[in-house]
Parts: C-alpha cells; sequence; structure tokens
C-alpha cells in the first residue's frame, strides 16, 4: 500500500513538473498577431458604391471610399506589461478598396496573454517633425494612396467620400470628408484603446486573430452630428476638422478575437 502511494505521488509529482515546464515553454519567445480591420456602416457590412445607407432622417448615402491611417500600435498583456510596436514599422493605410489592406500582421511579439490594444489613426506629430525624409517608405505609400495633400499641408488621415441625396438635394451630389493634422499647426491625431473580448494568446506556434470592427455611420452621427446639406466638402478646416478626427475615434470596437 505504502509503495503504491510513492508510485502515485510521485506519478503526481512528473506529472506536475511537466505541465509547469510545458506551460513555461508554450509562453516565452516571440510570435506573431494578425490585426482585422473590418468596415461596416451600423449592422451592415460596407458595400462601396454599390448599396445605399441611410445617415440620418432626411439624407441617404452612398460610399465610394474609404481609407484611414492606423499607427504606433501597442499591446498590453494581463500583467499589464504594454508592447509597443516598432516605431518605424507602426504606419499602415487600411482601404476599403483593398482586401489585403484590411490585414495587418505584427511579427516578433512577445508571448503572453493580451487584453488590451491602442493604436493611433493619423501620422503623429514627432513622426510628422522628423521631415519628408524621415518618414521612409511610408511617404511615398501614402502619396501612391491619395494620403497627403501636400508635405507642408500634412497627411490626411481620414478619407471618407461618395455621393447623397436628401429632402432637398434630390440629384445625387459629392461630398468628401478629408481630416488630417494640418502640417505642424493644428494636431488631430488621436489614439484609440479597446478592450479585447477575450485574450489574444500569442505563442511562437499560434498567431491570434483581432477583429475590429469601424462603424462608418459614427463619423456623421457621433459625437458631432454632420449634415451633408450643411456641410458636404470638408478638407482643412479647424473647427470641423477636430470634431470628425473625434468621431473617427469612437467608430472602433474589437469583435472578437480568433486564437
Amino acid at each position: 500500500m505504502k509503495i503504491t502511494k510513492y508510485i502515485v505521488a510521485c506519478f503526481i509529482a512528473i506529472s506536475i513538473t511537466a505541465c509547469s515546464s510545458e506551460d513555461e515553454e508554450i509562453i516565452t519567445g516571440e510570435g506573431k498577431v494578425t490585426l482585422e480591420f473590418d468596415n461596416s456602416y451600423l449592422t451592415s457590412d460596407l458595400l462601396l458604391s454599390t448599396a445605399s445607407y441611410s445617415a440620418n432622417e432626411s439624407e441617404e448615402i452612398t460610399i465610394s471610399d474609404v481609407k484611414y491611417i492606423v499607427s504606433n500600435i501597442r499591446l498590453e498583456n494581463s500583467e499589464g506589461e504594454v508592447f509597443t510596436y516598432p516605431k518605424e514599422d507602426s504606419y499602415f493605410i487600411i482601404s476599403e478598396s483593398d482586401t489585403d489592406s484590411q490585414f495587418i500582421s505584427l511579427s516578433n511579439v512577445p508571448a503572453a496573454d493580451y487584453t488590451k490594444i491602442t493604436f493611433g489613426i493619423g501620422v503623429d506629430q514627432e513622426k510628422y517633425l522628423e521631415g519628408a525624409t524621415g518618414q521612409g517608405d511610408f511617404l511615398t505609400l501614402a502619396q501612391d494612396a491619395g494620403m497627403m495633400w501636400s508635405w507642408q499641408a500634412g497627411y490626411k488621415f481620414f478619407v471618407f467620400e461618395g455621393l447623397y441625396t436628401s429632402d432637398e438635394t434630390t440629384t445625387e451630389t459629392a461630398f468628401a470628408f478629408h481630416m488630417g493634422s494640418h502640417g505642424s499647426s493644428v494636431d488631430n491625431y488621436k489614439e484609440v484603446t479597446l478592450s479585447l473580448t477575450n485574450t489574444a494568446r500569442v505563442r511562437t506556434t499560434s498567431t491570434p486573430e483581432i477583429h475590429v470592427v469601424a462603424d462608418l455611420s459614427n463619423i456623421l452621427s457621433g459625437t458631432t452630428t454632420f449634415l451633408l446639406d450643411d456641410a458636404a466638402q470638408i478638407h482643412v478646416d479647424a473647427v470641423k476638422s477636430p470634431q470628425i478626427a473625434t468621431n473617427v475615434n469612437g467608430m472602433f470596437v474589437v469583435d472578437h478575437v480568433h486564437n
């Protein structure tokens, strides 16, 4: 009986040691994270140029273009530790017309259980003030994507374009909201922090996917309400651009995490 108890005790001890070793091995090293940015309009998937959406009680819109810059990505784990993705690699353009652009792959992420994500919308002043030569390949990428007014005027952080009709404007009329910082004089760069619906378990052998949904209806009916009959074209505007930036900041939620 004593021998049996001894064998059982040894088996339990070995099992615990093996499990502990296995757990320790799993949460060391580095892995990858995929971020998916999925644009919607209220509860509907966003469809460019083919679907009509209600902007408010009197206006209908058809959206033809949506682009925005995502930058300065940080992940916070369950211990409160923050991993900052290398700044020089942390500028991306999300385009509704380019499916590949909607997936961001982050590499060399420390293995951990992550519970929060933070990212910026646009280009921060620190980066902009590095000058044109300090932007690296991103400057050309932004120019090719139509995400700059000019170097002096700065980057477009957010582009939202299409056609609208209303009770007053029955003929389809173009609208365009372009938001960004105005050179170094007006800073509209903002950051978004979102709690994950469940932990993103980064391991050397598994890559979680964080699915972020952006509800574009928030642009016209967020903290500030915009009527297109009153303001269909907003580009460089000292009053309305910061209001658009706040609305953009509020359009993101984490829908789910795939592990």
